[in-house]
């Protein structure tokens, strides 16, 4: 299992478009992702999990990853988050 905090700087937050690219770009990974944020956890790979965790800019994120190919999935999420998450 591994683990990285994200900042989320997009100005709207997590809204439908930035969680629908985070969920393309984790999807093709084998490992389970889930999202930490408040000391609640969502599956990374649902839109309405992300979008339930109403994200706003500015605030930091744990991705969790657990599998094969976690350390392929969590730099997936690292270049997502880095190009801004579609926006």
């Amino acid at each position: 299992m591994t683990s990285k905090v994200f900042t989320i700087n997009n100005k709207a937050g997590l809204h439908v478009r930035p969680a629908g690219c985070l969920v393309k770009a984790i999807q093709p990974f084998k490992c389970n992702v889930k999202m930490k944020f408040k000391d609640k956890e969502y599956n990374a790979k649902s839109i309405l999990g992300i979008m339930s965790a109403c994200i706003e800019s500015g605030e930091e994120v744990e991705f969790i990853a657990d599998g094969e190919d976690e350390n392929a999935a969590l730099d997936a999420i690292a270049e997502a988050v880095a190009s801004g998450l579609g926006e």
